[in-house]
């Protein structure tokens, strides 16, 4: 299915590996020129190339920290005004007591997930709004809509930036620009594989082995984890030109782990 994106100019920050990967070769394959964000060179850099010789596709690395207010001035000045926005970042560490839970660390999320992707949708969709037409995407969490003790510090500020989302999406509709967030659950990205591997090890299993323990202790019908690069295609169709009516929406994507019909 042709998504209606080729040639348009996609911003994927954090997309050097996991789901903003897998979101960046996604628009890659459908003709995009992609910009991708990340603050390891190497790896980043490896990633352009791979996914570039992939596709065909013009792909870009900004080595950039997105999330500060440094790197998103050069970010801005290398592709101030993309079609598409992509907004991702790696996920804060799993908790154990929510009373250990500091103010710093609070703070720090949501300066990440939250106040970062709100600076850059102001910037990006003054041209969006220009040109008639605009895609936002933000690759969230499902704990943004089913709260978890050990997720309280990726949770509440992207439950908070779904209702700015929401709440905006209503001024940017008239202009053809949609804005939209996807709510993971469990995906095989590097920094799933982090947490598992220290459980696995001291379990004694592999990681395959911890993960299918994991999702048979957590109930995940699917049977499994998702992968990053069926995520991205998802993102992928939110960016197309047939989704066009879409906005202000929050799609949960768990395997069917979540309990509410809406």
């Amino acid at each position: 299915m042709d998504l209606g994106i080729a040639g348009r100019r996609a911003l994927v920050n954090g997309g050097s590996a996991g789901m903003g990967r897998g979101t960046a070769l996604a628009l890659a394959r459908e003709g995009c020129e992609v910009f991708i964000s990340a603050r390891g060179a190497e790896r980043l850099e490896q990633t352009c190339r791979a996914i570039a010789a992939e596709s065909g596709a013009k792909v870009h690395p900004l080595v950039a920290d997105h999330a500060s207010d440094e790197g998103r001035a050069r970010i801005l000045a290398m592709i101030p005004d993309p079609d598409i926005f992509v907004a991702t970042c790696a996920p804060p560490p799993f908790t154990g007591d929510f009373r250990t839970v500091s103010r710093e660390a609070f703070e720090k999320s949501v300066a990440t997930a939250l106040l970062s992707p709100i600076d850059y949708i102001k910037a990006v969709t003054g041209p969006m709004v220009a040109r008639g037409w605009g895609r936002i995407v933000n690759i969230s969490t499902g704990a943004a809509k089913y709260p978890a003790a050990m997720r309280v510090l990726s949770g509440p500020p992207r439950a908070a930036l779904a209702n700015y989302c929401h709440a905006i999406s209503k001024e940017l509709a008239p202009h053809n620009v949609t804005i939209n967030s996807v709510l993971p659950g469990m995906h095989h990205t590097p920094g799933i594989e982090e947490m598992m591997n220290p459980r696995a090890a001291a379990n004694g299993r592999s990681y395959d082995e911890e993960v299918a323990a994991f999702v048979k202790a957590v109930r995940i019908p699917a049977g499994r984890f998702g992968n990053a690069e069926e995520l991205g295609a998802l993102v992928a169709m939110f960016c197309s030109a047939q989704a066009s009516f879409v906005t202000g929406q929050s799609l949960v994507v768990d395997g069917g782990m979540g309990t509410s019909i809406f």
